[in-house]
């Protein structure tokens, strides 16, 4: 997340390559994100994404010896980016189906809490910083260790136990792949309660990438703090995200999954409204970190919530819906904010999301009131 555009700007200074390096590893999750899932589905999981990390680890490899020999240019860059993207989607894919057969349904929520603040602490706090870092001693080091902690990993994977065979898949259904893909959308539009996870989940994303995005220039203009204080705010984000993972387990089973999932919608509007209405750095960190807090818990409740409505054999094709819808969701939120921002203020995408959230908890309230899963 770090190194890749770090060493785009070292081989370009022209923003549009820099910005190419982000579109080439999001852009097959848009691309490829619906299908993994029906490729997951129909495979082993675990040998999947051994796969995956062992062909990452060779990609990885290959761009180290590039650069080692200095003939690394910036379409290998680019290349890598993408192709990494690829196997993102069906790694992320098969680790969502990974964790029900391995514990029993009573656990289900404290596994996904431990996965939920693994995935933030990795992207958020651990990984950016320390490529940032070794990308300053040594070009090839990112991506060296990079490279080697994929091959532990595939290494933890394929110790765990062989739980996800599958039966074989006959040569003519291997051609199959839109078809599984078509079933999957169908049982998906057919379920009131798992339909309206994903919408509002990508509802959730939506307004919190309309904001997110401009948060540089609200911390400098709005807020008028020091360079150094954005790094700190984030921080605080990375914290809430890590806490509201933390207990959101423990929530869910005391007030059950409706008002867990609705009360996230809610604590994440309220959040935005402190930072859209008042310029108090206290105040600005309590919001902050009540946004990200409650995107931790729904992020572990609605998943735990996914699992449990999806039969066994559609989870991968509706957790790669889930997924794709998501990450569609980032650059749209952006893409928006920019505008709002330039046309009625820094403060204006926070406080848009506001209302929609409200909505989005209501209809959620709504949806699965009916019957609570806890």
């Amino acid at each position: 997340m770090a190194a890749l555009p770090l060493l785009a700007a070292v081989m370009s200074s022209d923003p549009v390559v820099v910005a190419g390096v982000a579109v080439a590893g999001q852009s097959p999750w848009l691309i490829f994100g619906l299908f993994a899932g029906a490729v997951v589905d129909r495979y082993d999981q675990r040998r999947l994404t051994v796969l995956v990390d062992a062909a990452r680890v060779l990609l990885l490899g290959l761009l180290v010896v590039a650069l080692s020999f200095g003939v690394a240019s910036i379409f290998l860059v680019y290349a890598v980016a993408f192709a990494c993207g690829v196997g993102e989607t069906l790694r992320d894919t098969a680790t969502a189906t990974l964790l029900p057969p391995l514990v029993s349904d009573a656990d289900l929520d404290r596994a996904n809490g431990g996965l939920v603040n693994a995935e933030v602490a990795g992207n958020e706090l651990v990984g950016p910083p320390l490529g940032g870092y070794l990308f300053g001693v040594a070009m090839v080091l990112p991506f060296a260790v990079n490279g080697s902690a994929l091959a532990l990993v595939a290494a933890l994977i394929f110790s765990l136990p062989n739980v996800f065979a599958k039966k074989a898949v006959s040569p003519a259904r291997r051609s199959r792949i839109w078809a599984d893909t078509r079933a999957g959308l169908r049982w998906l539009a057919h379920h009131r309660r798992a339909r309206a996870l994903v919408v509002l989940g990508g509802l959730f994303a939506l307004m919190d990438s309309v904001w997110f995005p401009i948060f540089v220039l609200y911390v400098d203009k709005v807020l008028g703090l020091p360079a150094w204080a954005y790094g700190g705010l984030l921080g605080v984000g990375a914290v809430g995200g890590l806490v509201g993972g933390y207990l959101a387990a423990r929530i869910t089973r005391l007030i059950g999954s409706t008002a867990t999932l609705t009360s996230c919608l809610m604590c994440a509007a309220a959040g935005q409204l402190m930072l859209g209405l008042s310029t108090s750095v206290p105040v600005v960190v309590v919001g902050l970190a009540a946004t990200s807090g409650a995107f931790g818990v729904w992020a572990v409740a609605a998943r735990t919530l996914r699992q449990r409505l999806t039969p066994p054999e559609l989870l991968g094709r509706i957790s790669s819906v889930s997924m794709t819808v998501v990450m569609g969701a980032a650059p749209l939120g952006a893409l928006a904010g920019g505008f709002i921002a330039a046309a009625w203020g820094l403060t204006a995408p926070i406080l848009v999301g506001a209302p929609v959230l409200a909505a989005g908890a209501l209809a959620c309230y709504l949806t699965f009131r009916e019957r609570d899963e806890t």
